[in-house]
């Protein structure tokens, strides 16, 4: 068993960390100061967003909004873009299943990673 008491780790703002890493999931805790974003992104996996403390207003580029306090758990599913405010200094747990998910770089062959910018160029053509 592993555990973490995510109240206690040391505060790095725009400094996500790691904490656990297998082919199920990627648990990372990123601190938000507040006022701060974490800017529009998607990511290839299914985003599990826990408020660790804190509060943050989760965006979605579907048009949801979630005013997010401690305790708080969202769900984004693959390729969903987003963004995260902090309203109040915040720490957040992200769970990203699976890990790495369909597309993403790190689930590609060296042999994909090596077409990858020819595919690219033929696609932007």
């Amino acid at each position: 068993m592993e555990s973490w008491d995510l109240k206690s780790l040391e505060w790095r703002p725009h400094r996500p960390e790691i904490l656990y890493s297998t082919d199920e999931c990627r648990a990372i805790v990123l601190d938000i100061p507040a006022g701060g974003i974490h800017q529009d992104h998607q990511v290839h996996e299914g985003s599990w967003i826990t408020v660790v403390y804190g509060e943050v207003d989760i965006e979605s580029r579907t048009g949801e909004s979630q005013q997010a306090q401690a305790g708080t758990l969202a769900h984004l599913p693959p390729k969903e873009r987003h963004e995260l405010k902090a309203v109040t200094d915040s720490r957040v747990l992200l769970l990203l299943t699976p890990w790495p998910g369909p597309g993403h770089p790190g689930a590609m062959t060296l042999e994909q990673k090596s077409n990858a910018r020819a595919n690219a160029a033929e696609r932007a053509s």
